[in-house]
């Protein structure tokens, strides 16, 4: 609270209707003295004894002009004496008096002659030291120069924030003339701007009497209303010199230029940290889809407020991708990502919808013509060029569309397809930088996406041909009841070398065979291929497993190839199998009524090493049994040993009342991860009574 008197008077309130007293007259320090027609000295003021140095005792009574004025100039003042009671003339000037120490000084003199009820004349001098009045007449001179002329607006508030003055600067800078500040608010004068904040901050300095410095103030004023603007403002609360608080003052600097300087700086760190975003972000996985769901992402809200990524149907279907000048365009929708819930959502095409586009679409153009387009300021035609239809146009109409571009997706010199931005909430329209910006987010993700699509063709191709390689359905052998599943590896990585094969021998016996080609691709699973046909031919000869692996080991080497493989010969007559294993996986054994087991067996060297003999191993496997052979894209992950992932297996095939085909799933269902980077074969097989 300020400790300035409230009352303006030692204390006292002022009477009801009059307003407090001004500190003015106390900086003069104004002198009051009344001589009669005689020039004698009848009242004499607290001031004058502070002016002149006398104490009213030794003033009053005596001639003021024995008394102030040098001898030197008394006839001067008598003569003007005799003027001012003769003829009722005021005098004013300044005049040198002595002071009651001796010294002389020059005071300021308002002469002037008076009448009472009685007829009979006085003369009153109001009088004030000559220094103080012209420090304060300079004061009041700068003081009004430097605000009118200043290039800084100030504007002075009441204490209830009602303007009293402004100087033209901030008269310029509001649009709005000074009369019409006058004895309005700043909600009536500015409505433009965050009102309650300012009034908040000058209510706060009215209390406190802390000035607040250098506050940012972003808005707009009637002299622009289309931009907007920021200044720079202070506030210092006003007191007069006994204390009294008067109002507040405002220094306003406009700093627009500091400030739309200080936006671009930031934009362009904004531009370049999404583009380092989208780098980051874009193209993860060899995935045509997520590629653009990500692009998407990225897009908003950073950007856009709606962000559609669409692709020509033909790039998908591994076509030349091309528009003429006077067909519609084939799209397939791939993303569509919104910064909230809108309706423009539904005015794009679902993820996944096939959409034709006229020709004179602004999408069809785009990829026709391979060029962006920017409708800054979007209109009602333009709505009909955007969206697909007259129903999806009236769709972003009422989202609120102001503004829209559209990019291409160009990858190895083919447009692929298009990356489409709309604003909405979001009232700046699309300007070059953000054109250029969008741009720098397609040609990213145009590549990813082209890379994911080659990839994907190619990743067709090979998984084709590897399924082709496989048999379709298990033959049922004798005795024997069998499940096989092949699962290619997740979408981030290419088709593997696995497989599986059952092989009906002589004597009703049945080989078993899972293999796993070491690498990936359509190298992979040739290999693959000719290992198996191997394979058949040389069980056809009903030889011991470890002479089939012997074989297929040179076999593999004259390839250039690496391979696993776990062969397994059933003869029903005996309950028996025969297994040589090459740097295999051990088989999982459930016999009945037991926990399941991994096989102790010699692991072997793998297929292509050359010149390591194989070992087999002869066990049980009874009515009931079970024998799980599998590769090792099964169990083995990034993030967990080995024998943690045989534990899990061994965990989850405890329950043999399951049907085999049920198992399979349960196995692949429970182990395999959409993203593992490696395909997986496996074959169950059990004895029947």
């Amino acid at each position: 609270m300020s400790t300035a008197d409230p009352f303006g008077s030692a204390g006292k309130p002022p009477l009801p209707g009059l307003s407090p007293r001004s500190g003015l007259l106390d900086l003069l320090s104004v002198a009051a003295v009344v001589l009669d027609a005689e020039g004698r000295i009848v009242l004499w003021s607290p001031q004058a004894e502070t002016l002149f140095g006398y104490s009213a005792q030794e003033a009053l009574g005596q001639f003021a002009g024995r008394l102030l004025v040098h001898e030197r100039h008394l006839d001067l003042v008598i003569r003007l004496f005799t003027e001012v009671m003769g003829t009722g003339q005021s005098w004013a000037g300044a005049f040198p008096v002595r002071h009651k120490d001796g010294s002389t000084r020059l005071v300021e003199f308002r002469n002037m002659r008076l009448l009472d009820d009685r007829g009979d004349y006085y003369a009153l001098g109001i009088a004030t030291d000559e220094a103080v009045l012209r420090r304060v007449e300079r004061d009041v001179a700068l003081s009004t120069r430097l605000v009118s002329q200043s290039p800084i607006g100030l504007g002075v508030l009441d204490t209830e924030l009602r303007y009293l003055a402004v100087n033209p600067a901030l008269e310029r800078m509001n649009g709005v003339p000074a009369a019409e500040h006058l004895g309005r608010s700043v909600r009536e004068v500015l409505p433009f701007l965050d009102v309650p904040a300012i009034e908040s901050a000058l209510r706060q300095v009215l209390a406190s009497g802390d000035p607040l410095l250098d506050a940012d103030v972003v808005g707009r004023t009637p002299a622009d209303p289309d931009h907007d603007h920021a200044w720079s403002v202070s506030y210092y609360r006003l007191e007069d010199p006994g204390g009294r608080v008067l109002g507040v003052a405002a220094l306003v600097i406009d700093t627009t230029d500091r400030h739309r300087a200080d936006e671009v700086a930031a934009r362009a760190r904004n531009r370049l940290a999404l583009i380092a975003d989208g780098s980051a972000r874009i193209g993860t996985t060899l995935e045509v889809e997520r590629t653009a769901r990500e692009l998407a992402e990225v897009a908003v809200p950073q950007l856009a407020d709606v962000a559609a990524v669409d692709v020509l149907d033909a790039v998908l279907g591994d076509r030349r991708p091309t528009v003429p000048s006077d067909r519609p365009a084939l799209f397939r929708a791939l993303a569509v990502q919104a910064a909230y819930p809108t309706e423009a959502i539904r005015a794009a095409d679902p993820v996944g919808h096939l959409s034709r586009y006229g020709a004179d679409r602004l999408v069809t153009e785009c990829v026709r013509t391979g060029r962006p387009i920017l409708v800054r300021n979007v209109g009602e035609g333009d709505l009909l060029r955007i969206a697909r239809d007259p129903e999806a146009a009236a769709l972003l109409a009422r989202a609120g569309i102001h503004t829209f571009l559209t990019t291409p997706l160009i990858a190895r010199g083919e447009v692929l397809g298009a990356l489409g931005l709309t604003r909405a909430r979001n009232p700046e329209p699309f300007d070059e930088d953000d054109l250029t910006l969008a741009g720098e987010l397609a040609d990213r993700a145009a590549v990813c996406i082209d890379n994911a699509r080659l990839y994907q063709s190619l990743r067709n191709t090979a998984v084709t041909l590897q399924r082709s390689l496989l048999p379709d359905r298990p033959p049922q052998q004798p005795g024997l009841e069998i499940a096989t599943r092949y699962q290619p590896a997740g979408t981030t990585s290419e088709v593997g070398g696995d497989w599986f094969d059952v092989i009906a021998l002589m004597g009703d016996k049945t080989a078993l065979v899972v293999g796993d080609v070491m690498g990936s691709g359509i190298d992979a699973a040739t290999t693959m291929g000719r290992l198996r046909t191997a394979t058949s031919t040389l069980a056809d000869l009903d030889i011991p497993p470890t002479d089939v692996l012997r074989h297929i080991d040179k076999i593999t080497a004259g390839l250039q190839q690496y391979a696993t493989c776990a062969y397994t010969v059933y003869d029903p007559h005996e309950a028996a199998c025969r297994i040589a294993v090459a740097g295999h996986l051990p088989p999982v054994l459930i016999r009945t009524g037991r926990p399941p087991e991994l096989l102790d067996l010699p692991t072997g060297v793998p297929l292509g090493v050359g010149g390591v003999p194989f070992e087999d191993t002869t066990f049980e496997l009874r009515p009931g049994d079970q024998l799980v052979l599998y590769t090792d894209g099964l169990v083995e992950t990034r993030h967990h040993t080995i024998d943690e992932r045989l534990g899990h297996l061994l965990h989850l095939l405890d329950s043999p009342d399951r049907s085999l085909e049920e198992t399979c799933d349960r196995l692949l269902d429970a182990l395999r991860d959409p993203e593992d980077h490696d395909d997986v074969a496996v074959l169950i097989a059990r004895p029947r009574p």
